[in-house]
């Protein structure tokens, strides 16, 4: 293929790119050359991929006229690769309005601490519809209004009625009803004795089958990845959850691999968003997503290597949010995409994710170097209003590039936090976002190809979905060199993000440029081609990758990133705005989350599947 060489782009020294918002740099927009496919087509198109040498040519021109070769492959960078975006904790800003934790507190006393942030039950406010928080649950099992046992014989009838033909929501990959009767059984003998561990005792939290959890398989939306990787313990995110008195309500649907946008699997079924059950939850953590959405779970643990906890989040209308890299232990993870996937948390309200959040993390996680001890702190959420200045970078090329009805709904939240507390959004300039985009595919694709390739050599090719075996052949074939400038543009991107975060508190987007999309029927038995993440079903120059378009910092630079529901589309779908914060500023992020969610939580719509699980 030498011959065929393309010429790679030059790029300049980062000092010298202009990141202000009169900037002349050129915003690509992502133009994705490959069509929609499913059923029959993509059958077809799978055969001809996985031909060796007339495969091999069909992947050498995908990539190219996709960019990748003229931006990644063969460009001209001069920084050095970064290979793990773990940050060193420089501690030099004093945090606002936050409590800090002590070394050695157990996940019960994090959780404890972090639930006396909040505000109390006199204050806070009622709406016309408001899913039940974890603190609900904790107070109905006080005053003895419910027991978990209850709880947990409604929360089983309800996904019986979900899994019926009627409805086929298909949340779950795996439950088991017996196990999470002993576990409520276990709840409520506490709550009779006194003896609760947290306010998360009892409270049901559904795990991403990318996690492991006993008594489950773990199976990553595979037919076969439980075969040859048995699941011996809890992860210890989970273990740790498990330790506050959590009921693991079992093992959510999720795209097959991680590696699709969304939540089609053809092994599992095809997870529904609770808003309009013909369109797609989102991936790959739909499951996780649409339980915390249809009011099964307060919470529930998803993995984000692409926007994978926050992209469904914003189509399901939750909050998803996801910690700095290393903030949160990556032991009991299936290993696809370690550099860029995190365990991340979805969740009814920014409160019942500051509360997961305290369990699974730690101040000194075993995923931290000895230079990144970062200070583990809980924001005070009293109220919204406690920290004023804070500074909205935003890039309006870049913010702009999605649905009119995203973008005015964006915009009207950014002009709500400047009117009820004097936020202000300072213009800047991202530049190479597209650029980054592809990166971090060639990263993702590398990484996930590397960690299942001895397995993929044994394994019956009938086991894979058909839109996976296109992806996989599309990872394998990314080479050394791809991958090497992949990490040199990581590098160039994370000095570019250091730059633009001296000027403001946090990045502020859309988290998604367009809604939820209907679920297509030749989808269903072989999955969705979406090559190079997130194409849109009506494909153009604008629309595709857009469910990725917005979420790719978070995931390649290790940054925190959030999501929170600020509006409805036209048709009623939800929408979400991101805010991306500095390295190890959980805190921060949260009472950004918080105050956002304050001024729109009282419009937030009942979905069309819901159950309500606390209810008389």
């Amino acid at each position: 293929m030498r011959l065929l060489k393309a010429k790679g782009e030059t790029y300049k020294a980062v000092d010298d790119v202009d990141l202000g918002p009169n900037s002349n740099e050129f915003y690509l927009r992502a133009n994705v050359k490959a069509p929609r496919m499913a059923g029959f087509l993509v059958k077809v198109f799978v055969w001809f991929l996985e031909i060796p040498i007339f495969g091999s040519i069909m992947l050498y021109f995908l990539k190219s006229n996709n960019l990748i070769h003229k931006l990644v492959t063969f460009a001209e960078l001069q920084e050095s690769p970064l290979y793990v975006p773990l940050h060193s904790y420089e501690g030099k800003e004093e945090e606002k309005e936050v409590i800090c934790v002590e070394y050695g507190a157990s996940p019960s006393e994090q959780v404890g601490q972090a639930s006396g942030c909040l505000q109390s039950i006199l204050e806070a406010p009622k709406y016309s519809f408001s899913r039940w928080t974890i603190l609900d649950y904790s107070r109905a099992y006080n005053s003895k209004l419910i027991t978990p046992r209850k709880v947990i014989d409604r929360f089983l009838s309800a996904v019986h009625r979900s899994s019926t033909s009627s409805m086929q929501m298909s949340f779950f990959i795996n439950f088991d009803a017996e196990d999470m009767l002993r576990q409520a059984t276990m709840s409520t003998n506490r709550y009779e004795q006194g003896e609760a561990l947290s306010v998360l005792d009892g409270v049901p939290i559904a795990i991403k089958d990318e996690i492991d959890c006993m008594p489950y398989p773990t199976t990553g939306g595979t037919k076969w990845m439980h075969k040859v990787r048995g699941c011996k313990d809890d992860a210890e995110c989970v273990r740790r959850l498990r330790s506050c008195g959590a009921i693991l309500v079992g093992k959510t649907n999720m795209h097959e691999l991680g590696a699709g946008t969304s939540g089609i699997n053809p092994h599992h079924g095809t997870t529904r968003n609770p808003y309009n059950v013909a369109r797609i939850a989102g991936g790959s953590s739909s499951g996780s997503a649409a339980v915390v959405a249809a009011g099964l779970c307060p919470a529930a643990l998803g993995v984000d290597g692409g926007g994978s906890v926050r992209m469904p989040a914003a189509l399901c209308g939750v909050v998803g949010f996801k910690p700095s890299f290393g903030r949160i232990s990556h032991s009991g993870i299936l290993p696809l995409n370690w550099t860029v996937g995190m365990v991340g948390i979805l969740a009814a309200t920014v409160e019942d994710a500051l509360l997961v959040y305290a369990a699974i993390t730690s101040p000194k996680s075993s995923d931290q170097s000895e230079t990144a001890q970062a200070k583990l702190c809980f924001p005070l959420l009293k109220s919204p209003k406690l920290i004023p200045n804070i500074k909205l970078a935003k890039y309006g090329e870049w913010f702009n590039d999605c649905s009119d009805d995203i973008r005015v709904c964006c915009s009207q939240a950014l002009a709500k936090l400047y009117n009820s507390y004097g936020w202000k959004t300072i213009e800047v300039t991202v530049p190479e976002i597209e650029v980054m985009r592809l990166a971090h595919y060639v990263t993702i694709g590398s990484e996930c190809n590397n960690s299942i390739a001895r397995e993929l050599e044994k394994l019956n090719k009938e086991e894979l979905g058909w839109d996976a075996r296109v992806a996989l052949s599309v990872y394998g074939s990314f080479s050394s060199q791809e991958y090497l400038n992949a990490q040199r543009i990581r590098n160039r991107q994370l000095q570019i993000h250091k730059r633009i975060f001296s000027k403001a508190d946090v990045i502020v987007t859309p988290t998604t440029g367009v809604t939820a999309y209907t679920i297509q029927k030749d989808a269903r038995e072989t999955g969705e081609l979406d090559y190079i993440n997130g194409v849109y079903p009506d494909p153009g120059p604008c629309w595709s990758a857009a469910l990725v378009r917005y979420q790719i910092a978070g995931n390649f630079l290790g940054l925190p990133a959030v999501t929170i529901p600020v509006g409805y589309d036209m048709s009623g779908l939800p929408i979400g705005l991101q805010f991306i914060g500095k390295p190890w500023n959980e805190s921060l992020l949260i009472h950004i989350a918080f105050a956002m969610q304050a001024l729109c939580i009282s419009e937030y719509k009942r979905p069309e599947v819901f159950f309500d699980l606390l209810g008389k």
